[in-house]
């Protein structure tokens, strides 16, 4: 048979060759003079061996002369593909000489002249008879290619498949399949303010902008695809909408107007996102294992619960953070436990292949559900699939058709792997700051939602089943060590989240920090790849920090404002001001630097003061000076929260203390017995003088 096709395909080469114009044809000499496209594969799948499928592209003659004696026809190969791996190393081949063996006879398009620049449209059809073994005809993803000739010779070729799925005995079981698609940013914000480091939200609202792109791939999917949405962008799209914000230049401070485009995105993520599965990213998606590994724990309870606050409020319903999906998909078993802790508790985490390998490794698609041991209990590991995740965000001017037609046969490969006979997990889950292309996604969720070997399922709905494969357990390497948020760029980032808790932990009612989102903010995995930016924010928000602490003051303070302790003891008022508005509770600290000059006598630690909003209290500290000594000393003073961390730098005041003792009082003493001696003769001599007065007058009266 086959060396009946050879004679048929020589006889057919030799009438062209001899019939063709030679003398008009301008030869190709390299592939780039001619483009080959396929805009369309119809029906695929193709269920039944008659099924006539119709193939459809363009040829464009790309050279400065016309052309002639070009056909496109089908090259294909009636063998299926073994495995997945063999698909993806034939579509990866640019080898012409492993192109599909069997030229079809049939299947080809003849382009008489095609002029220099020229472009034509082409078509032909095949049949799954034509192109699968007659003997075997059987469920399977078939090579063929669309190949360009000149006289008969190969020039170029385009690659793809067709998927072939008759109805199977035993009937082949539908795969569950999840679909994750993330809308995370970087953060544009570092404090609650409108001040915003860039503006570039503005043109990803708009237009072919990555927001817009991620906006018009939601209104056209499925209620069961997953979503997971990072509050912190939300957060600074809802001050966008909301009033007029600045925009950080070089050049200082720009104003912008409230963004009509913001609010219409807004509006469009909560309408089409009102029925599907939504997961709240923890707040800023800071990068959970750098925290681990760096001592800043808390950060991430408080990420998970802040995030899920906020979406819940800007979307208007209820979201879930149950499922947690890492920076790029990795962590070890320090970020594991944390999620594991947090009060919204995560039971489930979403992974890349590379982190959860097989163990050993298998020669068909695993289960994509596995468990993991935590500190606090079982925690489901839901491994994507790189391939299928990969076809989601392909390399820029993939055809959607081609990555249509790979994911149909991948999956139906997957479906028809041996030994499977129930159901599995598949999940698939693009990188999480994609910039995805709104044709191909949205082709591509709608290809899932119809093949007949799949089920589309939300995300949350996976469980691990005995069809589970053992696995290598968290694989998190040195390179993975390095990609984290480094521990110099988090070493003065710790140190501002340790005072910016203060300015809760002061207040009386314990309210929450103002500046809860601004330090997660800085923790987010987007600065790994860019802490230029990030070191930026943080000095914004060390200086707002800063400037809060600094609403509350000791009053009077300072090298020149001396206060005097009259006597060798007493009390001296210490005031301190509130100017925040909220009512403070603290412990105010007062300590002698020179206690052979001072005493200073503890205040009471039964009770924090008090002091309310925009007002000022004062407490009085008891002091002593040493006796014999006198002159100035200084105390400091350093204000505590409720808890006894302190608050605010320590402020010095300058006593001056009058106190008189030992020769000091000898020398007082004698100084008054001298004054009391001087006042008695005073008054001796008075009475005297008046004595002799009286005997004077007694002796005038009598001579007279």
């Amino acid at each position: 048979m086959i060396r009946k096709a050879t004679l048929l395909f020589a006889l057919l080469a030799f009438t062209v060759v001899a019939t063709a114009p030679g003398a008009a044809a301008t030869k190709i000499t390299k592939a780039s003079d001619i483009s080959i496209s396929i805009s369309s594969i119809s029906p695929q799948p193709s269920t039944a061996r008659a099924d006539v499928i119709k193939f459809t592209g363009t040829l464009r003659n790309n050279s400065g002369a016309p052309m002639n004696g070009l056909s496109v026809r089908l090259r294909y190969q009636p063998q299926k593909f073994a495995d997945r791996a063999t698909l993806a190393a034939y579509e990866s081949d640019q080898n012409p000489a492993t192109l599909p063996g069997y030229v079809s006879p049939t299947s080809r398009f003849d382009v008489q002249a095609l002029a220099a620049g020229a472009q034509v449209t082409w078509t032909f059809i095949a049949t799954p008879a034509q192109l699968t073994s007659p003997a075997i005809p059987s469920f399977g993803v078939y090579p063929v290619a669309v190949e360009v000739a000149q006289f008969n010779a190969g020039i170029t070729a385009q690659r793809t498949y067709v998927t072939y799925a008759p109805p199977t005995v035993p009937k082949l079981p539908r795969n569950k399949l999840a679909i994750a698609l993330p809308v995370i940013d970087q953060p544009h914000r570092a404090t609650d303010s409108p001040l915003f480091l860039d503006d570039k939200l503005s043109q990803s609202v708009t237009g072919k902008g990555r927001l817009a792109d991620l906006a018009r791939i939601a209104q056209a999917a499925s209620e069961k695809v997953s979503w997971f949405m990072e509050p912190g962008l939300l957060d600074d799209l809802t001050t966008m909408s909301k009033a007029k914000y600045q925009v950080k230049t070089k050049d200082g401070v720009q104003d912008r107007p409230a963004s009509a485009e913001a609010a219409s995105w807004l509006t469009t993520m909560r309408t089409a996102l009102a029925a599907s599965s939504v997961f709240a990213v923890p707040y800023a998606d800071p990068d959970v294992a750098a925290l681990a590994h760096q001592g800043l724990d808390a950060q991430t309870g408080k990420a998970i619960t802040l995030g899920k606050q906020r979406l819940g409020a800007l979307l208007g319903h209820e979201v879930k953070t149950d499922v947690n999906w890492p920076p790029a998909g990795m962590l070890d078993a320090d970020a594991l436990d944390l999620l594991s802790v947090s009060t919204d508790k995560v039971d489930k985490v979403l992974l890349n292949p590379t982190n959860l390998p097989p163990q050993p490794p298998v020669p068909f698609t695993p289960d994509a559900a596995a468990t993991l041991d935590s500190v606090n209990g079982p925690i489901t590991a839901l491994v994507a699939d790189a391939g299928l995740s990969k076809l989601f965000e392909p390399a820029a001017g993939t055809s959607t058709l081609l990555s249509t037609q790979r994911f149909i046969a991948e999956t139906a490969m997957i479906a028809a792997e041996p030994g499977q006979t129930s159901p599995r997990s598949i999940v698939i889950a693009p990188s999480r700051r994609w910039d995805p292309n709104p044709k191909l996604v949205t082709a591509l969720l709608k290809a899932a939602g119809k093949l007949p070997w799949l089920r589309l399922t939300p995300l949350e709905s996976l469980k691990p089943t005995k069809l589970a494969v053992p696995r290598a357990g968290l694989t998190y390497t040195d390179q993975n060590r390095k990609d984290e948020l480094t521990a110099k760029y988090l070493a003065p980032v710790k140190d501002v989240t340790a005072k910016a808790q203060l300015t809760s932990l002061i207040t009386q009612d314990k309210v929450p920090s103002a500046f809860d989102a601004a330090v997660l903010r800085l923790t987010s995995s987007a600065w790994r790849n860019n802490t230029r930016v990030g070191r930026s924010a943080y000095k914004l928000v060390s200086t707002a920090v800063t400037d809060q602490i600094k609403q509350i003051q000791i009053t009077g303070s300072g090298p020149n404002r001396t206060r005097t302790l009259a006597g060798s003891s007493g009390v001296i008022p210490i005031s301190v001001k509130n100017e925040l508005g909220v009512p403070i509770a603290l412990f105010i600290d007062v300590t002698s630097n020179n206690l052979e000059l001072l005493q200073v006598t503890p205040l009471p630690k039964d009770e924090p003061t008090t002091i309310g909003s925009r007002q000022s209290g004062t407490v009085q500290v008891r002091m002593n000076a040493v006796p014999g000594t006198s002159g100035d000393a200084t105390v400091t003073v350093q204000l505590r929260t409720a808890d006894g961390q302190p608050y605010g730098e320590p402020q010095r005041l300058t006593i001056r203390t009058t106190g008189y003792t030992g020769i000091a009082s000898v020398i007082v003493g004698a100084a008054l017995t001298v004054m009391l001696a001087a006042v008695v003769t005073r008054v001796l001599r008075r009475r005297s003088e008046r004595k002799l007065a009286r005997a004077a007058k007694t002796r005038e009266s009598e001579t007279v």
